[in-house]
């Protein structure tokens, strides 16, 4: 990945020194990054023009820190101080690197592990989101490994093969008290973070223990908060969702207010005959301000002192912004709604991956070394673009783990290494 992004810009005076010498320590540029708290785009500056951030006065100590840890010897630091990189000598005495025996040096395999003749023309913005691409185990990744399938595709087919953190643990019982209560809760997480998961398996679980609970989810293709950009859902949808689940066959009427009585009335009959009603808003961070206003009108129907329907909206971080307090007009909704996030499995990762593997038959012990999860999760940590090291923050989401590890598993079985370990991480 390294050459490729060298590739993809013009050569210059610089470029030579630090570029061969991070090919040499077995880094790549966005390594590099990881390593020394830095942007991707900082750091490709630096590589390809000798560029250091403005205003990072610490970022060469950091950089120095990483390329010491990394193995640098005595050559490379004159080298880099030859290119003008490094001004002043660095007082750093060699690190000792763990490298595997069959070759000093990390096998080309790792370099370029799912790399593509299109990914190496990418430009730097768009390698942040790299960790995100779908990469599937080859067969002879499953062969040297002794899988009989894929613990990362289509490896959710029932409850079971859901891994419960103690995170997805609390979410999964303020789903199912939404559902029976008839609450108010967003679920908020990044894409990734098994969101739809948790909600497909709230459904299965409605289902195989028999709660009378009915889930209605209204569906607008291509949602979006304005007309301009795509389609709107608005509440005569909500409706129209509503009236479709609990009577198929009801002519609505086509007076708003003739409508939404006959909602009404629908809802409360139901109610009565001991069914509980859950409305699921998916990809809710898309949705207009006056529908969201417009649900407080949803959640105040009731039979009596007995509110007839929950509400569980489920959105990516943008969502947790539109429920701001800070937004007056939809204040009474927000005080209303229980928030929830999905964090990263960071210190659960160990278990999430035991779990994968177990579903497939397999040992992860047998696959993974034990320096392997340190490796994963410092992958996985993520500096926005030009953002500052404190926005650095934690992806290790269940998609972007299954991705990163099935490419590490791929370019240690085209290495021949018999497990997946730390520098197997590193590379990829």
């Amino acid at each position: 990945m390294t050459t490729a992004v060298a590739q993809a810009v013009p050569t210059t005076t610089t470029l030579a020194p630090l570029q061969s010498i991070l090919d040499e320590l077995g880094l790549s540029c966005r390594d590099l990054a990881r390593g020394a708290s830095l942007s991707f785009g900082s750091a490709w500056r630096l590589v390809s023009q000798g560029t250091w951030p403005a205003r990072d006065r610490a970022a060469k100590g950091r950089v120095a820190a990483c390329l010491r840890e990394r193995g640098a010897k005595a050559q490379h630091w004159a080298a880099l101080r030859t290119a003008g990189i490094f001004d002043v000598e660095r007082l750093f005495s060699p690190a000792p690197t763990t490298t595997h025996p069959e070759n000093e040096k990390a096998p080309a395999g790792l370099q370029t592990a799912g790399a593509t003749p299109e990914a190496a023309t990418k430009q730097p913005a768009e390698e942040d989101q790299m960790l995100l691409e779908n990469v599937a185990l080859t067969p002879q990744a499953r062969e040297h490994f002794n899988l009989a399938r894929s613990p990362f595709m289509d490896d959710v087919g029932c409850r079971d093969d859901v891994f419960a953190s103690p995170a997805t643990r609390y979410v999964r019982a303020a789903l199912m008290d939404c559902a029976l209560n008839h609450g108010f809760i967003a679920v908020i997480g990044e894409s990734g973070s098994g969101k739809t998961t948790l909600r497909e398996e709230l459904e299965e679980r409605i289902r195989d223990e028999g709660k009378p609970v009915v889930v209605i989810k209204p569906y607008v293709l291509a949602m979006e908060p304005n007309d301009i950009k795509g389609k709107q859902m608005k509440s005569g949808q909500i409706a129209e969702a509503i009236a479709r689940t609990l009577a198929p066959s009801l002519q609505l009427k086509s007076s708003p207010e003739a409508r939404f009585r006959q909602v009404h009335e629908l809802l409360r009959d139901s109610c009565r005959a001991g069914t509980r009603h859950l409305l699921v808003i998916e990809e809710a961070h898309r949705m207009p301000i006056a529908t969201l206003k417009h649900l407080k009108g949803w959640m105040e129907l009731k039979d009596g002192l007995r509110r007839l329907i929950g509400v569980c909206l489920i959105g990516q971080p943008e969502l947790g912004g539109l429920l701001s307090e800070q937004r007056a007009e939809i204040r009474e909704i927000v005080q209303r709604c229980e928030k929830v996030a999905l964090g990263p499995l960071d210190m659960a990762l160990e278990g999430y991956i035991k779990h994968k593997f177990a579903r497939v038959g397999a040992d992860a012990a047998d696959v993974l070394e034990p320096d392997a999860y340190d490796a994963i999760r410092a992958r996985l940590w993520y500096v926005p673009q030009n953002g500052r090291p404190q926005d650095a923050h934690s992806v290790c989401y269940p998609l972007a783990v299954n991705n990163l590890l099935a490419r590490a598993m791929r370019a240690a079985a085209g290495a021949g290494w018999p497990k997946v370990d730390a520098q197997a991480v590193a590379g990829c």
